[in-house]
């Protein structure tokens, strides 16, 4: 029989994503996602407040990604599956704990907007394979981290003067 784990949090970084290479070279990044939730006690009419924290963890190029463009207190939307990760400490004791694998990360668009810089496809040896980063048009290496890619004034894909899209995009109508 199998199960379904899958899961989706959404929540605030409360740590920058770090970044790692397993010996094959496989990227992973992981960071702490604090999610709140508050309600309002219908006997004592007092607002309560909880907070949970989950630890989350990305392969390959979704952690190159993560890693490259978020940072501590970026509210996120985080889709993946719960795993469960056992080991033995220095002790010898046995511990364990619970991780959401993300299948997708992204921002979450509640109180920010976001301009988006799309990656070539690029495998170890040229084009195609697996994503890897790539220049945006002003010829900076990756999207921005000012911000976490956060464009503070500007709607995603929009200038001042309602000109077409800067970066990499290339529409043939408007895309919104």
């Amino acid at each position: 029989m199998a199960s379904n784990s899958t899961v989706t949090i959404i929540g605030n970084l409360t740590r920058d994503p770090e970044l790692r290479f397993t010996p094959s070279g496989q990227a992973t990044a992981s960071f702490g996602v604090a999610v709140n939730r508050s309600w309002q006690n219908r006997q004592t009419q007092e607002w309560q407040e909880q907070t949970s924290f989950f630890d989350v963890v990305c392969w390959a190029a979704l952690a190159e990604n993560a890693a490259q463009s978020l940072t501590r207190g970026t509210r996120v939307v985080v889709s993946g599956r719960l795993e469960q990760r056992s080991w033995e400490n220095q002790e010898g004791e046995k511990r364990s704990k619970i991780e959401i694998v993300a299948d997708d990360v992204a921002p979450s668009l509640r109180f920010a907007t976001v301009q988006i810089s799309r990656n070539e496809r690029r495998g170890p040896d040229g084009p195609a394979g697996n994503y890897s980063t790539a220049g945006s048009s002003s010829g900076a290496q990756g999207p921005s981290n000012q911000g976490a890619g956060y464009a503070a004034s500007q709607p995603a894909g929009r200038s001042a003067g309602n000109e077409a899209p800067q970066g990499d995009y290339q529409y043939e109508e408007e895309p919104f």
